[in-house]
């Protein structure tokens, strides 16, 4: 079955591979704090189907406890080594199967092999809280190598750190106007693109949530990521095909045999 990808918004995400579903950050969520969802229609039931979760980071954006409590059970669930401690509403998850990883480990779920990558990001649950966890990205490996990268910035070791991948799910923006250290804009993501030399990529992480009252403050970092990303990643990494996908809308990418 080919492997397929479906961007759900923000950096949620199914990966559909060797009839394994894995679903990276889940936020089903119309609000969060003081940021609204601004596009795309809240994901369906459908999409909290899932084998196996990851959750990249500690922030609320993609460690919500809220969204894992809707998971079925039995879901296994993946987390930056440390998390329970550092966020104890994860110890009420019992209907959950959850691991703790580090970079460099790696699990068995079926035919897949998911091995924790380091990320370049504040690992800590904010707005306090020390540093109990690393940020993570994963690959995932089974009839394709596909990289979720979480959130991170652009570091030197990255492509010997992530190593050969065939799909690269990167983070192009954030959920404001300005984005802080240990994030991509679309121009370090395209830069990110032509290190890793994937076949394909899919930008996420941008377009989605936004702060309440904040619409007309820097539109263009809601709107023009995506874009921004397909038309840089043209000229550094003209061989990688870039798939620019709706909320909701799945893509299919070449992979390797």
């Amino acid at each position: 079955m080919p492997v397929e990808i479906t961007w759900w918004g923000h950096a949620t995400c199914t990966i559909a591979d060797s009839n394994i579903r894995v679903l990276t950050d889940p936020l089903f969520a119309r609000r969060l704090a003081h940021l609204r969802r601004r596009r795309g229609a809240l994901p369906s039931p459908e999409a909290r189907r899932a084998d196996l979760a990851l959750v990249s980071h500690l922030h609320a954006d993609h460690l919500h406890l809220p969204s894992l409590a809707r998971l079925a059970p039995g879901t296994r669930l993946l987390v930056p080594r440390g998390a329970p401690r550092a966020v104890p509403g994860l110890r009420r998850l019992t209907h959950l199967r959850l691991t703790e990883m580090a970079p460099g480990d790696e699990t068995v779920v079926g035919d897949l092999v998911v091995r924790a990558v380091p990320a370049r990001h504040d690992g800590r649950r904010l707005p306090v809280g020390p540093h109990r966890s690393p940020a993570l990205g994963y690959v995932v490996t089974g009839e394709a190598r596909t990289y979720f990268a979480g959130d991170t910035g652009l570091f030197d070791a990255m492509a010997e750190e992530v190593g050969p991948v065939d799909v690269a799910l990167l983070p192009v923006g954030g959920w404001g106007p300005y984005l802080g250290p240990g994030h991509l804009d679309a121009g370090r993501a395209a830069q990110a693109v032509a290190r890793l030399a994937p076949r394909s990529a899919v930008p996420v992480h941008y377009g989605t949530y936004w702060p309440m009252g904040m619409d007309a403050v820097r539109p263009h970092e809601f709107h023009a990521p995506g874009s921004e990303f397909v038309r840089l990643s043209g000229v550094l990494a003209p061989e990688v095909a870039v798939h620019l996908l709706g909320h909701g809308e799945s893509v299919r990418p070449e992979v390797a045999r």
